[in-house]
């Protein structure tokens, strides 16, 4: 079941406590999910996951898992206990990695949403060749979402240019999660970037909002902005 909000608020910070000073602050769980990645994790572990879950807000381990199956599957059991509600994995490790994922959460009652990554959004065709990847980069993009799909997963993040082309590729139930999420069309680190309206006009379910929010001088209010303007839009 979907949160519904669908913005997830990228906590890019060092520690917890400019984290949990910023989130209590500035962001409401009725408003948005929190994304948390390897930096913050990293520093913090599962103590702040946790903390940020009992005060109601559903969290995003971005953790884009890429190993070995069982280490794999062992690591998203762990991610499910903690009570997340989505985890990601890069499709690049293949069939059996994600199959595996798919098949150690499929037991429990409250099973985390699965998601795969198919290119990152700050790579772009170029990147790809570079790595010794041919075709272009739609290609691929719904290549490895078809595996995902295969594989027991329940959807992808990709760049919200690609949202339009998964959905009709890979129906309506396929969760669509974007990040590259500006409230301009602008570009930094990221290459393939598009506004939330657009973004939800081209079939994405979850917008990764980070910069735009957590850099502004009026969090809350920037928030607030977005949420109305997706409503709007749905």
């Amino acid at each position: 079941m979907m949160n519904p909000s669908r913005i997830i608020v990228a906590l890019d910070f060092p520690d917890e406590k400019s984290t949990l000073r910023f989130v209590e602050e500035q962001l409401s769980p009725e408003l948005c999910c929190l994304k948390i990645g390897k930096e913050l994790f990293t520093a913090t572990g599962r103590h702040l996951v946790e903390k940020l879950i009992a005060q109601n807000y559903k969290v995003f381990l971005d953790l884009k898992y890429h190993d070995i199956p069982n280490t794999v599957a062992s690591a998203c059991r762990v991610a499910a206990d903690m009570g997340v509600f989505m985890i990601d994995m890069h499709c690049m490790g293949g069939h059996r990695m994600m199959e595996a994922a798919a098949n150690a959460l499929a037991h429990y009652a409250y099973r985390p949403l699965l998601i795969g990554v198919t290119v990152l959004t700050s790579m772009e065709e170029n990147d790809l060749s570079a790595i010794g990847m041919t075709g272009n980069l739609k290609d691929t993009v719904i290549r490895l979402a078809q595996m995902a799909q295969q594989s027991g997963l329940d959807g992808t993040v990709s760049s919200a240019q690609e949202a339009s082309l998964l959905r009709e590729q890979l129906g309506k139930q396929w969760v669509l999660v974007t990040p590259g999420i500006r409230l301009q069309q602008t570009q930094d680190d990221q290459r393939r970037v598009m506004t939330p309206q657009d973004a939800i006009r081209a079939g994405s379910h979850y917008l990764v909002i980070g910069r735009p929010i957590t850099q502004s001088s009026h969090p809350m209010q920037i928030l607030r902005q977005v949420y109305d303007d997706i409503q709007n839009v749905l």
